[in-house]
């Protein structure tokens, strides 16, 4: 915590909660409204389904929301989705999580980087190539999601991409990246069906850039000038057996090369101060009474 003091000091952040909801475009991209106030409300299962979801946070009603699916077997997956805002040419925050099916391994990395169709629909897209002075550093990475090939092609498109320096992506993120991912992979085990040997049912992620708080601009290889963040952000949330875990993680975005002495718990915090810093209100699905009792604070042991 003591790497975060500074942060959080420096930053005093008016944290309000946005309204969920709106209108779907082909199974997954949604507009502004609210489904809870009068507004427009979710019209496809896709679309309600995606939106009650524990990872996803509450949404501006302002920005896009975008869910990206796969089908494997009889079953249609929901990959990952995200808040996308228009202003910023960047998303607000990803979601996603491991289970049962999304924390195999089945394939390994496409590389096969491409514009996001959804956004390219909606004529905000930001192009599949560069982005200028800056690598394009996966949100939800590309080893999360081989689970399938289809999977792991749309982790490339470049809604999922965020400019980050040549030195934090390699480094200080892809340390938590691993982190997370090693989290993942315990909440499945391909060899074994010991249930006290499993880390999680489920694991719930958030990850994303504050575009609010940001560092530079970037300009996308079709000339649109997207904000670089000044910090990046992760939350997690655990379910075991009916209990229920969650934590924050903050990163400021400079120049962190991959540490030795790497531990997560050195930028952790609570989600209800990860909340505050963000704007964000994470896990808003929970139950009110179990959202409260798990983000006022965390407990290291539950994430060993």
């Amino acid at each position: 915590m003591n790497k975060l003091k500074a942060i959080l000091a420096a930053a005093a952040v008016i944290f309000t909660v946005a309204a969920c909801g709106g209108d779907d475009d082909e199974g997954g991209i949604v507009y502004g409204g609210s489904s809870g106030g009068g507004g427009n409300v979710p019209t496809t299962l896709k679309e309600r389904d995606a939106e009650a979801r524990l990872e996803v946070p509450a949404r501006k009603s302002s920005n896009i929301f975008v869910s990206h699916w796969t089908v494997e077997g009889k079953d249609s997956v929901m990959n990952y989705c995200y808040e996308y805002d228009k202003k910023a040419y960047h998303t607000r925050w990803v979601a996603y999580r491991f289970d049962g099916i999304t924390s195999k391994v089945g394939t390994g990395r496409s590389n096969e980087w491409a514009d996001d169709p959804k956004l390219a629909k909606a004529g905000v897209s930001i192009g599949a190539g560069y982005f200028s002075g800056y690598n394009r550093g996966h949100i939800c990475p590309s080893a999360d999601r081989v689970y399938s090939v289809d999977a792991n092609i749309q982790t490339f498109y470049t809604s999922n991409m965020s400019p980050q320096n040549g030195v934090f992506n390699p480094g200080l993120w892809a340390q938590h990246e691993e982190f997370v991912r090693n989290l993942g992979r315990r909440c499945y085990s391909q060899n074994s069906s010991n249930y006290s040997k499993r880390f999680a049912d489920t694991l719930y992620v958030v990850k994303g850039g504050t575009i609010d708080k940001t560092i530079d601009t970037s300009y996308s290889s079709n000339g649109l000038k997207m904000v670089v963040p000044q910090y990046y952000f992760v939350a997690l949330l655990k379910v075991r057996g009916g209990i229920y875990n969650a934590v924050g993680f903050l990163f400021e975005h400079k120049s962190s090369d991959t540490d030795p002495n790497f531990n997560a718990f050195d930028y952790a915090m609570s989600i209800d101060e990860l909340e505050s810093f963000t704007g964000i209100d994470f896990f808003a699905n929970l139950p009110d009474k179990t959202e409260i009792s798990i983000e006022n604070a965390y407990a290291e042991s539950a994430w060993k």
